[in-house]
This record gives C-alpha cells, sequence and structure tokens, in this order.
C-alpha cells in the first residue's frame, strides 16, 4: 500500500486503496463524451491509470484504439478490448508515441509531488509533438465543501467525509461508498491545486493548456509546449 493510503471493503484492494469490485460497479459517466469531442476520430489513446476499464470500454464502443496502463494485475483482469500494460505510470517507458494521452482519476492531484512530477513527465514523454494529454481535475471546492454525500441514481451512496491537512499541502481525504450489500471505505492523499497552480506546473512539465473542455474546468486538453 502507497504511504498515506489505505482501504476496507470486500475484495482484491490495489496499492492506492483502490477496490477493484468498488470500481467494476462505479456507472460511467460524461467523461467518454468529454473525451471524445475533444480529440480526433480513430485516434490511439494512451489511458493511464485506467482501472477496470470502466473509460476504456465506452472509448473502445466509440471507435478509438486503447493501450490501457494500470499497476493493478487484478484491475486489467477486468479490461477487454484493449492493449494493455501493467506497470506504474511513473515507470513507464513504452518508446511509443500517441495522438492522446489520458490522465484521469485525479491522478494530477497526487499528494507526492515527486510522483505528480512523475506522472507528468510520462505524458509529455508518450505523447506525439502534434498530441494532446486530456487531464482531469478536481472541482474548484473540492476540498472544502465537505462533508457531502451524493446518491447515484443507481442506488448507492458516495460521501466525502473529511479532508484534512497532512503536512507539505496535501490533504488526508476519507471516502466512503455504501452500496445495498456491501461497503468500501478509501483514505488517500490529495494535493489541492488552483487553477494557477496547475497551469504552472503543466508549464514546468513543458505543457501547456490547450482549454478546458468542461465549464467546471475539471477535464482539460493540454498539448506540447513546444
Amino acid at each position: 500500500m502507497r504511504a498515506g493510503h489505505q482501504a476496507t471493503g470486500p475484495g482484491a484492494i490495489t496499492p492506492d486503496g483502490c477496490a477493484v469490485e468498488l470500481y467494476s460497479r462505479l456507472p460511467v459517466g460524461t467523461e467518454p463524451d468529454v473525451i471524445a469531442s475533444a480529440v480526433p476520430a480513430g485516434a490511439h489513446i494512451l489511458e493511464l491509470g485506467c482501472g477496470v476499464g470502466r473509460v476504456t470500454h465506452p472509448l473502445l464502443e466509440r471507435g478509438f484504439t486503447v493501450t490501457a496502463v494500470d499497476e493493478s494485475p487484478a484491475m486489467l483482469e477486468r479490461v477487454s478490448g484493449a492493449r494493455t500494460i501493467c506497470s506504474p505510470i511513473e515507470d513507464l517507458d513504452l518508446g511509443e508515441q500517441f495522438d492522446v494521452v489520458m490522465l484521469g482519476s485525479f491522478l494530477v492531484h497526487a499528494g507526492d509531488v515527486e510522483v505528480r512530477q512523475a506522472l507528468l513527465r510520462a505524458c509529455v514523454r508518450h505523447v506525439a509533438p502534434a498530441g494532446c494529454v486530456l487531464i482531469q481535475r478536481e472541482g474548484e471546492d473540492w476540498h472544502n465543501d465537505v462533508p457531502r454525500e451524493r446518491v447515484d441514481p443507481s442506488g448507492f451512496t458516495v460521501r466525502i467525509v473529511s479532508s484534512e491537512p497532512a503536512g507539505d499541502g496535501a490533504h488526508s481525504v476519507h471516502a466512503e461508498y455504501e452500496f445495498p450489500d456491501a461497503t468500501w471505505t478509501q483514505t488517500f492523499l490529495s494535493r489541492p491545486l488552483a487553477r494557477e497552480q496547475f497551469e504552472e506546473i503543466l508549464t514546468e512539465a513543458g505543457l501547456k493548456v490547450d482549454r478546458y473542455l468542461t465549464d467546471d474546468r475539471t477535464w482539460v486538453r493540454a498539448v506540447p509546449a513546444a
């Protein structure tokens, strides 16, 4: 388990505290539509942190080619139809470049600054000169509007119970997912990034914002700065 991360609940748990069975149950949101609207039809997408393929599978259905990367073999067992690679994102070096590199799941908010920098270096390493990097950010008040809960139409409740300072600018976030037949908890480190901070770290990594893809600016299209 990565430092600062822990989880409870049935089934396999990944090193960053993600429960495989939980993520297999979570419905896909608007992500595939947002992604499809920002990239060329039929693009080859490198999906970093694909999990069980919640977004992978809808992208395949839309005609994209996907190379799906995750550090958890148990997660990758749930992915079908895509080329899969088991590796920590920070260490990934395929010697290939892609039309699109995708860093979802708020991974850019990694609590460890060195990990975040390595994640962005992996994006830059693999994006084609004329390609783009799609990054998912936390909402502007994500750490302030706590506690909060949302009842999903499919019948489960997700709660962000707390977000407490954990030192050096990172927060320890505790979440709960309650289903009729099972409950999972997850605690993880997250580093809040205001818009200006986010754009600054992209510049440091050799990227620049092309445009924000959603009104709440949680999805971003970035391109190589050169």
